[in-house]
């Protein structure tokens, strides 16, 4: 499958990067340690090898502690200059870092393409997708700070709220969003005051060079600490030590769970988590199949489906199964495979070495239990690619239908009565989003008001995804735990803290002169433009 075309001269990587230094408490350090190659399944010879596109330190404890120790400092119990400064200034300091990352562009996307097989439009995208979130949190970060400008009165008690920094961050982001959803976390835990210690996924981690000085020049000393390594070697070292208030992590529950239970306060953390999702596609008797059939190429195949926003089991309905079945499968084999730089590539190499041999596995398990590839390429195997199966008719007790797949295949179930998906949906551990495919209102009706319990997105005639990002997005059950949107995330890396007083001359005068002095960061009704 992989075939060898001359690499455009603009996309080749035209020497490997050892990446040497990491950034704590406000400085880029040497490192002299072990390194870990980072290596492409996009291959650059006509011969198909892996790509070797250089390395990154792989750094234990001793640099965690360090980190840690930073980042700590930084915070100095809600005492430092990060988390006391005013809100003006620490949008300065974002503003600062945004357009210095906006000068990256070009290299990012690189090696987004590279290192994670994510096609050209989308690593484009991505990357301004990130600058605008920065953007669009910084603006809605002026207005919370707008509304909180003011005092409020009840039972003769005056209070002036804002909302106050958490404390100590640590940031773990996914590979197949390593900027967008990454940033999602940092962003917004930086901007609301919080410091942050960031590792960043196992693939996608070499983009974050270029951005490494633009942290260091735009932020003060320990606020931002960006370690590389693996998470057990790393993150673990850190939870131990009881020091962080918040874990940011979008990845896998089993992760997430065995950090949690590395810190020694459980109950003192702060979880903010975008974790795994088995979103299904229910397409009732009366879908629109063209408009269906695209949203589902979509929702399934978007990135080889590596997201946890993608169709990971489709529901159709006995009376449309065959004409949805025969007309899906033969979209499927239509989509064109190519390197993420190639016109029209829709289908690119996958990023992870064992992927194509853990579909393959689904894939037999599947056909041995009774499923059978309804696409004539369905499961056709390469080094760094398999080719979606679609498979039907999936079963609950085939792996396909109970593990997230995170790749390209695709199971469908067939149902004559609507309780028969709802009640799937409702035994399974996650409960992120639904795709619900109909026209009839007297038959929408009730399924969106079931189905509302059940997931935290709806999407009517349209596939899952997580934009636009000023919408919450967050799941029920394994699949997330607080929200994340421009609104929510500024929330959910702070809390509600403020001032009170009886209303009485004295308190009076006193707030008063403060006001005047303007020697408070916090206890202010300066308003920002």
């Amino acid at each position: 499958m992989q075939t060898h075309n001359a690499i455009p001269e603009e996309f080749q990587i035209a020497s490997q990067i050892h990446q040497k230094t990491y950034l704590v408490n406000g400085e880029l350090k040497e490192w002299n340690g072990k390194n870990s190659e980072v290596i492409s399944t996009i291959s650059s010879t006509a011969e198909y090898a892996h790509t070797i596109l250089g390395s990154i330190p792989d750094m234990g404890e001793p640099e965690a502690m360090e980190a840690l120790d930073a980042a700590t400092s930084a915070y100095a119990q809600g005492q430092g200059v990060w988390p006391t400064m005013k809100v003006k200034d620490r949008i300065e300091c974002m503003e600062s870092f945004v357009k210095k990352m906006e000068e990256k562009r070009e290299e990012v996307v690189k090696l987004l393409m590279w290192e994670i097989g994510k096609s050209l439009p989308d690593s484009g995208k991505e990357f301004d997708r990130t600058v605008e979130y920065i953007y669009d949190t910084i603006e809605d970060y002026k207005q919370l700070d707008r509304n909180s400008a003011k005092f409020q009165k009840h039972d003769g008690v005056y209070a002036h709220i804002r909302r106050g920094p958490l404390g100590v961050v640590l940031c773990l982001g996914p590979y197949n969003y390593p900027l967008n959803e990454t940033f999602a976390l940092l962003i917004p835990a930086l901007i609301m005051g919080n410091t942050a210690i960031f590792k960043p996924a196992k693939h996608g981690v070499l983009l974050i060079t270029p951005l490494l000085e633009a942290f260091q020049s735009s932020f003060p000393k320990g606020v931002v600490n960006i370690l590389f390594g693996r998470g057990r070697a790393v993150a673990a070292p850190i939870m131990k030590t009881g020091k962080v208030d918040v874990l940011a992590l979008i990845g896998n529950s089993k992760s997430a769970n065995a950090l949690q239970d590395q810190h020694p306060k459980s109950n003192r953390l702060r979880l903010v988590l975008g974790l795994e999702a088995k979103n299904p596609a229910i397409i009732l008797p009366d879908a629109d199949l063209d408009l269906t059939i695209k949203e589902c190429i979509s929702g399934t195949l978007s990135f080889n489906g590596q997201r946890c926003t993608a169709l990971k089991v489709i529901y159709v309905h006995e009376d449309v199964k065959a004409e949805f079945l025969k007309r899906f499968s033969t979209a499927v084999d239509a989509l064109k495979f190519g390197n993420p730089w190639d016109d029209g590539a829709q289908l690119t190499p996958l990023p992870e070495p064992g992927k194509p041999a853990y579909i393959q596995e689904l894939l037999d398990d599947a056909k041995d239990k009774g499923a059978k590839v309804q696409n004539k390429n369905g499961g056709k195997i390469a080094e760094n690619y398999i080719w979606p199966a679609v498979l039907y008719p999936v079963s609950k007790d085939m792996r396909v239908y109970e593990e997230e797949q995170f790749g390209p295949i695709i199971p469908v179930v067939s149902f004559k009565d609507i309780e028969e998906p709802l009640d799937d949906m409702a035994a399974s551990n996650y409960g992120q989003q639904v795709s619900l495919f109909g026209k009839d209102v007297y038959t929408l009706s009730p399924l969106i008001d079931t189905l509302a319990n059940l997931v935290c997105r709806v999407n009517l005639n349209s596939s899952c995804q997580r934009g636009p990002d000023v919408y919450p997005f967050t799941g029920r059950k394994d699949s997330a735990q607080s929200t994340l949107s421009v609104h929510d995330a500024l929330r959910s890396f702070s809390i509600r803290t403020f001032v009170a007083f009886k209303d009485n001359d004295l308190n009076n005068e006193t707030i008063e002169q403060l006001l005047e002095a303007k020697v408070s960061n916090f206890l202010s009704t300066d308003y920002i433009l």
